[in-house]
């Protein structure tokens, strides 16, 4: 093997780089989590050159041979330390480097007519592939628990809120079921980034494209992806498909933090209505009878972190000029961060609610005759009043009541029919005060009545068959 040191590049200059740009510009402590994908891509990208005759069997069989000892090194020490001590800039030049230990001169056969510019996009986005899928199984993995809590809760009543006030009754899993349905877009969503992210820009070169025969969609189906970049200066110099990713993670991130409010609220000693398992809570330094939700507060504050993530890529991006500059490098150290919390975020919801309790006690206790006067004006209606009037006659109702001193409940009927007429018996009256003859009248689709609540959990449950 020749004594010469390469780097990947470096020829011209006189002079190593200072220590200070060094710590600004060595990358190696973040993306030494894509050794396994700059790994495969370097097998496809010699096979590639052995298929196009560029490099002989000899010296394709030498990288690959290498290429594996090398991966069956970083695997331990990373396994065994937690980290390597190469003190390459980045995964790229490690990978290079140890390869010539054990392959000798047919390592520097590898980097021929590829740059780091298409060797970094593709790295990152074989690693965004294989991520997404994790993280479509975390979500989906919530989507059943929350299913799962709705099926068995089916019977609790709650109040439902507007404006953080008492609105209407419905059940506790019409609430939860919400939930689902914003995750499952979510899920939607994220599939759809998938077709694409999988377009190869491996063989873009620097800025101008290979310089060689090579057969490009050839090589991208062997790395798993659908199709090419169709523009070289497009592949090295495009993001969009982390933009979108990042916009993705805020996105959900903001649906959780939604759902973690909440339960918050639901879980104070003022509601009462669900308690968070020990599992999920935390106590207080001083104060010994906390019960702090912590977890779910830090879903809630994660949310935040996620849409800066988003917003500041943005930002790094627009000022841009065409095709790669260094100001992109930032984009693995961001979307490696916004999974990493996301995917936390995910899972301690996805146990939170598996393991919380709800008192269906405590539910009930919170629902207000009051909230019945929509039901008022709906017994109106079908009874041939007009419903901006019917409208009008419960308001007077409610301000009678008032008057009164009592609940719409315990209001004589003969009050209501002096106010209108069209109000019926005292039995008919006292059967509109019914907690489950409320929710049971939204038998629409989408509605909170059971069978409406059964439809949305059957109907989850029929989705959900093609992603267990």
């Amino acid at each position: 093997m020749s004594s010469e040191n390469y780097q990947l590049w470096g020829g011209c200059f006189e002079e190593e780089a200072s220590s200070d740009l060094r710590r600004l510009n060595d990358s190696l402590s973040v993306d030494i989590r894509l050794y396994r994908e700059d790994i495969n891509g370097s097998r496809a990208w010699a096979r590639e050159l052995n298929l196009c005759k560029h490099i002989s069997a000899e010296i394709y069989e030498a990288i690959v041979n290498g290429l594996n000892k090398v991966e069956a090194d970083i695997e331990k020490e990373l396994a065994e330390n937690g980290r390597i001590l190469d003190n390459d800039e980045d995964i790229h030049s490690v990978v290079e480097r140890r390869l010539r230990e054990y392959a000798g001169d047919a390592a520097l056969h590898l980097h021929t007519a590829r740059s780091r510019n298409d060797q970094s996009a593709t790295d990152t986005k074989l690693w965004m592939l294989n991520s997404t899928k994790k993280l479509t199984t975390a979500v989906v993995q919530l989507i059943s628990v929350l299913t799962t809590r709705a099926e068995n809760d089916i019977e609790v009543i709650m109040p439902g809120y507007t404006h953080l006030q008492r609105a209407q009754p419905l059940r506790w899993s019409h609430f939860l079921m919400s939930y689902v349905w914003q995750l499952k877009e979510d899920v939607v969503r994220l599939e759809e980034q998938v077709n694409r992210l999988s377009i190869c820009p491996l063989g873009s070169g620097a800025i101008a494209g290979c310089a060689l025969n090579i057969d490009r969609l050839r090589l991208a189906q062997s790395l798993g992806f659908k199709n090419v970049t169709p523009n070289s200066m497009y592949a090295v110099g495009s993001r969009d498909y982390i933009v979108e990713f990042l916009n993705w993670a805020a996105l959900c991130g903001l649906h959780l933090s939604r759902l973690a409010e909440d339960l918050i609220i639901y879980s104070s000693q003022e509601f009462g209505v669900i308690q968070i398992s020990d599992k999920f809570s935390t106590g207080s330094s001083l104060m010994p009878q906390k019960r702090n939700p912590d977890g779910l507060e830090l879903i809630r504050g994660a949310a935040g972190l996620l849409l800066g993530d988003s917003f500041s890529f943005s930002c790094t991006l627009k000022g841009l000029p065409s095709t790669y500059n260094k100001d992109l490098q930032v984009d693995k150290e961001i979307i490696f961060r916004s999974y990493d919390r996301l995917m936390h975020c995910v899972r301690v919801m996805s146990g939170t609610v598996a393991t919380l309790t709800v008192s269906s006690e405590k539910a009930l206790s919170l629902l207000d005759p009051g909230m019945l006067a929509t039901d008022l004006a709906h017994y109106l209606v079908r009874r041939g009043v007009p419903f901006r009037r019917a409208h009008h006659i419960v308001g007077t109702v409610l301000k009678r009541a008032a008057t009164l001193g009592v609940s719409l409940q315990d209001m004589d009927y003969k009050e209501y029919n002096k106010l209108c007429p069209n109000f019926g018996s005292e039995e008919e009256i006292k059967r509109i005060f019914s907690w489950e003859a409320s929710v049971e009248q939204y038998t629409s689709e989408g509605g909170t009545a059971r069978v409406s609540v059964e439809q949305q959990i059957l109907s989850i449950r029929e989705w959900l068959q093609d992603k267990l």
